[in-house]
């Protein structure tokens, strides 16, 4: 026995040399050091397959054997140990179980046939195998724009056009309550809309294009909507209240939808923190891009992952630069950067002020009539805001990516920056659009607006005509995209190819189909619809219509006259950026709706809210009529004794979750650990056996 124990103890001790061993070892024994310190004792652990089989075999009634990644005969072998523990269980359980199962199962149907109704499907996945994830995920992008907008339209349609449309059409027995006018002057109830006879045949393209005329007495702009409510049998409908309430319904659901789309891409982001050494072995060993079937597409990729490693060496370059560089070296970079941004600001401030004048400027002339005009002095005066911000967010792009060089910046921190700096142009553009309009329409030059609130000689609905301008950024933007991709990438797609030998043509090239550009252009749409949303109500059906249709011109231009860029996203980056600037457009688009409900006096000759001084006051002449115990509750809800312990416990559930998010970061980070010791390992027995060949070889020689 003292022999054969004897025989197994080198093995034993062989095991124990190994790196990982030791690890475990060293960090063994400072656990049971502290534990001996705090007083506390350690259980005994059980081995690995002993916790793997009891926490598998705990959770066999909530998920599904299919979901643990092990081999067949394992799975087989839980089974039997299911069917056994089945046995053993009353009817009450076995059943609970059996219709547990039956509803997986059926959910897991459900979800396959929902996803051969996905819209776009065999186009998107077409996309994906050519051209890979990275611009797929703008196109998937595109589709939840297509379906945000029609479920926002869908949202106003219910609660504002639908009983106004039963109503109208006598499809119900109700009536329409109209709007009684209540202790104000007049004057202030005058609304002449604008009429121009229709005389000249571009009247009609006129008015199609800038919403004014005929258009402008259609359901399409706030001003339309001149009811208190609709009455049938056993209620009022109360149309102001519903209006207001379908504008916070439709930017709550977006935020929400935004977030939680947002929060899966935020955890791989968050958990996801590569080394440097590790970031060059998952580019080398795993940066593949397998749904690619396209010879020019594998090419493009392997072009992209040689950029990508070119951009980690410089970035490695870069940061050995900066820990070398010198104190005045320091200084100097710092100062430049300073100045650069300096230039920036100067540029934003410069295109802002543009926007203010050109708003300013088209708002003093429009009101002149139209057969004053010729056709194309007309148009340029009401579509000058929105020809400015198109050549602001044309041209500094193009600064931004000059200036950026000079700043001696990583190149993935160029590219960062470079998106964010454009990112608040094409956004800030819109507010300065919006809060210039507030501030003409709250100011009455001499005179005060006493009288009515507002400017009611420029603005007797100021709704609508703020509406109008959203409506003209919306359909300015929509022709700017076919116009580029008609008679711009398609033209240059002919030159490169019917004129292959000049070399200046050969040097422009084709143009590439970058994805941050194409993503801020849709952002910019959508950011315009949610604003716009509130004065002009089938806005986002108009929306709805305008993403269908940039979807399959943006398909065409990449499939023909485009091709990629070599700077490509992974899906995952892509979806979580997409998200992000989605989110900062949504945040913007809430500043100024919430100023001209709160602040900005309504119209009084338009509009549902004529008898209110603001919108938002509707809200409290609502929570009025409630009986007094659910005001008592609502009074209490919104107060700062209310308010004050509920930001508290959010505080402590965002602490919570950070917290929760931390401890996974460890996780990985232990779990990375891990895999680097069996590396080690593995390296240690592959030493250890080439040891014990030569030894062998050595005594047979």
């Amino acid at each position: 026995m003292s022999q054969g124990s004897s025989s197994f103890s080198p093995p034993v001790n062989f095991l124990q040399e190994l790196p990982s061993y030791r690890s475990v070892a060293r960090r063994r024994t400072n656990i049971l050091s502290r534990d001996k310190q705090s007083g506390t004792l350690l259980k005994p652990t059980d081995s690995y397959t002993s916790q793997l089989d009891g926490g598998i075999t705990e959770n066999l009634n909530s998920q599904s054997i299919r979901k643990y990644a092990l081999n067949i005969s394992e799975k087989r072998r839980l089974r039997d140990i299911q069917e056994t523990q089945m046995k053993y269980l009353s009817e009450w359980d076995q059943w609970k179980r059996y219709s547990s199962k039956s509803w997986k199962r059926f959910l897991e149907k459900a979800r396959e046939m929902t996803t051969h109704l996905e819209l776009w499907r065999k186009d998107i996945r077409s996309i994906e195998g050519k051209f890979g994830t990275g611009i797929q995920s703008y196109f998937s992008f595109l589709r939840f724009l297509v379906v945000l907008n029609l479920v926002i339209f869908l949202i106003i349609f219910m609660l504002v056009l639908l009983p106004i449309l039963l109503t109208k059409y006598k499809i119900t027995n109700s009536t329409f309550v109209f709007i009684p006018f209540k202790d104000m002057d007049i004057q202030c109830t005058v609304y002449p809309i604008s009429s121009s006879g229709l005389i000249y045949f571009y009247s009609y393209i006129i008015d199609l294009l800038s919403g004014t005329g005929f258009l402008e007495e259609t359901s399409l702009f706030y001003g339309h909507y001149t009811i208190d409510g609709v009455k049938f049998q056993s209620f009022t409908y109360d149309l102001p209240l519903a209006y207001l309430i379908s504008t916070i319904a439709y930017l709550a659901l977006s935020l929400l939808w935004i977030v939680k789309r947002s929060v899966e891409g935020f955890k791989i982001n968050l958990i996801r923190s590569e080394e440097h050494f590790q970031s060059y072995c998952n580019k080398i060993f795993a940066g593949w891009d397998f749904c690619i079937t396209n010879r020019s597409m594998a090419e493009l990729k392997h072009s992209s992952l040689r950029y990508e490693l070119r951009a980690d060496l410089e970035e490695e370059r870069i940061r050995q630069k900066i820990a070398e560089r010198t104190s005045e070296e320091t200084i100097r970079i710092y100062s430049l950067r300073l100045f650069l941004n300096c230039i920036v600001l100067a540029v934003l401030a410069a295109c802002f002020y543009a926007i203010y004048l050109a708003t300013t400027f088209s708002q003093e002339h429009m009101k002149k009539e139209i057969d004053k005009m010729v056709f194309g002095e007309n148009l340029l005066i009401l579509y000058l805001p929105s020809i400015v911000i198109t050549l602001a967010n044309f041209i500094t792009p193009i600064i931004f990516a000059r200036i950026i060089h000079y700043e001696d910046y990583s190149p993935g921190f160029e590219i960062r920056l470079t998106i964010l700096r454009c990112v608040f142009m094409r956004l800030a553009t819109i507010c300065v659009l919006v809060f210039t309009l507030g501030s003409k329409i709250t100011s009455c030059g001499d005179n005060t607006c006493d009288l009515c609130g507002y400017n009611q000689k420029l603005y007797p609905c100021w709704e609508t005509q703020v509406g109008q301008e959203m409506y003209k950024l919306m359909i300015f933007d929509f022709i700017i995209i076919l116009a580029v991709t008609l008679f711009v990438d398609f033209p240059r797609k002919l030159l490169v190819t019917y004129c292959a030998s000049s070399k200046l043509i050969q040097c422009w090239g084709q143009q590439e189909f970058a994805i941050p550009d194409n993503v801020l252009g849709i952002v910019y749409g959508q950011t315009i619809c949610w604003i716009g949303a509130f004065f002009s109500p089938l806005l986002p059906a108009i929306a709805t219509l305008k993403f269908i249709i940039i979807f399959y011109v943006k398909e065409l231009s990449l499939l023909y006259t485009c091709r990629p860029s070599p700077r490509q996203f992974r899906a995952s980056n892509s979806n979580f950026f997409f998200l992000l600037v989605l989110l900062i457009g949504l945040c913007l688009a809430i500043i100024p709706l919430t100023i001209s409900m709160s602040r900005i006096p309504s119209s009084k000759a338009c509009g549902p809210f004529t008898n209110f001084n603001t919108t938002w006051e509707v809200i409290p002449l609502t929570v009025s009529t409630f009986p007094s115990s659910l005001q008592t509750l609502i009074h209490g809800v919104t107060s700062e004794a209310f308010a004050v312990p509920f930001f508290m416990i959010i505080c402590l559930v965002m602490f919570y979750f950070i917290a929760l998010a931390g401890a996974h970061k460890r996780v990985v980070v232990q779990l990375r650990e891990q895999l680097s010791l069996e590396s080690r390992d593995k390296r240690y027995l592959i030493q250890k056996l080439t040891e014990a060949q030569r030894d062998v070889r050595s005594q047979q020689a």
